[in-house]
């Protein structure tokens, strides 16, 4: 369940740091509430998984997830770079993060 928790985490970081370019500064309401949201959402589930979970494999995971998530994110909303080099530094970034996962506690 800790596994769960912390791939939501993940998932909503990726919604908050995808939001951050839509509150444009924090200059709109809508998308500034949504992206506070979402930043809580992801700090208490973090918090919540690392209560069982090691927190360095734990923050490594979220970040991962976060880092991936938002880059494969930025490229089909924001039409960024899809050079192969950035490519297999995101396979590398998934690498690592199910290295983690499965390298048990």
């Amino acid at each position: 369940m800790n596994w769960v928790l912390l791939t939501v985490a993940g998932l909503f970081e990726v919604g908050w740091a995808i939001g951050l370019k839509y509150t444009e500064g924090f200059t709109q309401p809508i998308p500034t509430v949504l992206t506070v949201i979402a930043l809580t959402a992801s700090m208490v589930l973090l918090g919540l998984a690392v209560r069982e979970l090691p927190v360095g494999t734990a923050y490594a995971v979220w970040t991962g997830i976060g880092a991936a998530g938002t880059a494969i994110l930025g490229m089909w909303l924001f039409g960024e770079s899809r050079d192969p080099m950035r490519l297999l530094s995101l396979l590398l970034v998934v690498a690592g993060v199910l290295g983690l996962r499965f390298a048990g506690k």
